[in-house]
């Protein structure tokens, strides 16, 4: 199974963020999961991985080439990674720099993206949907080549 779909949730002022239970059932079903490995991305939110999948996910960064500069990737995504389990009422506690480099105050909004969930706040999702959107629209014979 995969995560898809998009809620509308919110974040405490303790940094509590609630997790839409179809991604909790997925978590559990299809990875055996009770928490997630939550770093920053690259768009300016959150993405929040299975625990069980990130071994692979640093294994695979830790492949790159001492002195390539896409060891980047170790300082921006692999060192802030923190583990957060749910409590009973389905949110996981994100950690202040993490809140911080997503800008969550409030409203968030958290995405399925197959084998992972990004969290946003609502005004940076707002400007990655229509930075998205523009990407499409340059090349519509991609959108009819997926069959959309």
């Amino acid at each position: 199974m995969i995560f898809q779909g998009e809620s509308n949730n919110s974040i405490d002022t303790k940094g509590r963020a609630s997790i839409p239970a179809r991604f909790r059932e997925t978590l559990a079903d299809s990875y055996g999961d009770e928490c997630l490995m939550v770093t920053k991305n690259l768009e300016g939110g959150l993405s929040a991985y299975p625990a069980s999948s990130w071994p692979k996910i640093v294994e695979n960064v830790s492949q790159i080439p001492p002195g390539n500069k896409k060891t980047a990737t170790i300082r921006l995504i692999i060192a802030p990674a923190e583990k957060c389990s749910f409590d009973k009422q389905g949110r996981i506690l994100i950690p202040p720099s993490l809140r911080s480099h997503a800008g969550l105050e409030k409203e968030i909004v958290v995405v399925g993206m197959f084998e992972k969930i990004d969290i946003y706040s609502q005004i940076i999702y707002a400007d990655v949907t229509r930075d998205s959107k523009a990407v499409l629209l340059e090349d519509p014979d991609f959108i009819s080549s997926l069959g959309l």
